[in-house]
C-alpha cells in the first residue's frame, strides 16, 4: 500500500498500526518504541491535542456545539460534548468532519518535521479506525495487529472488566477480519505470547532499517 507521501530522504517509513479492540496494539507499540529509532503517535491522543484552546479545531467545535460545552477552565468538557452528541445523531458526523482532518493535518506536520530532522527511520500512527479514515492512502505500509476473537474477549473482560455483551457490541462495530487483512500490508499475530509477537515485529523491522 504505497503512500502518497513517498519515500523519505532518509528512507523513513510512515506506518499505520491498526487492529480490533483487545488485539494488543499498545503492547506492540511499547516494544517498538523501546527498541527502535522511531516516533509514535496515537490518534486518540492527537485528537485530544488538536481540541485544545487556541487551535482551529477547538474554535470550530465550540462554534458547532456552543460555548456551554466548555468547562470552568475553558477546555472542551468531554462529558458535555458526549452528551450533546448522544442527544443529536447528526452531531457525531459533524464533529468527526472537524476532528479527523485536524488529526491528519497534525500528523502530517509531525511527519514533515521528522523527515527534516532525519533522526528516526520509522514513523508510526496508531488507531482502530485508520482504514476507515483513509490512512491507507497516506501511509507507506499498514500493519494489522491480529488476535483471535476468543483471546480478545478474554483480555477485555479481565483487563477492562467489560461484560461479554459489551465486548460483543464493540467487536460488531469494528471491521471484519477479512476487511482488516484486505487493507493491510503486514499482519502481526498476537493471539499467543507477546514474545512471539515481538519476534514477528523484529523480523519485519530488521528488513526495513
Amino acid at each position: 500500500m504505497k503512500g502518497t507521501i513517498g519515500t523519505m530522504r532518509n528512507n523513513m517509513k510512515f506506518i499505520g498500526i491498526t487492529g480490533g479492540v483487545g488485539a494488543g496494539k499498545s503492547s506492540i507499540l511499547e516494544y517498538i518504541r523501546a527498541n527502535y529509532p522511531c516516533e509514535i503517535y496515537l490518534a486518540d491522543e492527537v485528537a485530544h491535542e488538536v481540541k485544545k484552546p487556541g487551535t482551529k479545531c477547538f474554535q470550530k467545535l465550540v462554534k458547532l456545539l456552543g460555548e456551554d460545552v466548555l468547562d470552568e477552565t475553558g477546555d472542551i468538557d468531554k462529558k458535555c460534548m458526549a452528551a450533546k452528541i448522544f442527544a443529536d445523531d447528526t452531531l457525531l458526523e459533524k464533529v468527526n468532519a472537524i476532528v479527523h482532518p485536524a488529526v491528519k493535518e497534525y500528523l502530517l506536520e509531525r511527519l514533515e518535521e521528522a523527515k527534516e530532522k532525519g533522526t528516526v527511520k520509522l514513523f508510526f500512527v496508531e488507531a482502530a479506525l485508520l482504514i476507515e479514515c483513509g490512512y491507507g492512502q497516506l501511509v507507506d505500509e499498514m500493519w494489522y495487529v491480529h488476535a483471535k476473537k476468543s483471546v480478545r474477549k478474554k483480555r477485555l473482560m479481565e483487563s477492562r472488566g467489560y461484560s461479554a455483551e459489551k465486548v460483543k457490541q464493540i467487536m460488531a462495530a469494528q471491521l471484519s477480519e477479512e476487511e482488516f487483512r484486505k487493507n493491510s500490508d503486514f499482519v502481526i499475530d498476537n493471539s499467543g505470547s507477546l514474545e512471539d509477537a515481538y519476534r514477528q515485529v523484529d523480523q519485519k523491522i530488521k528488513k526495513m532499517i
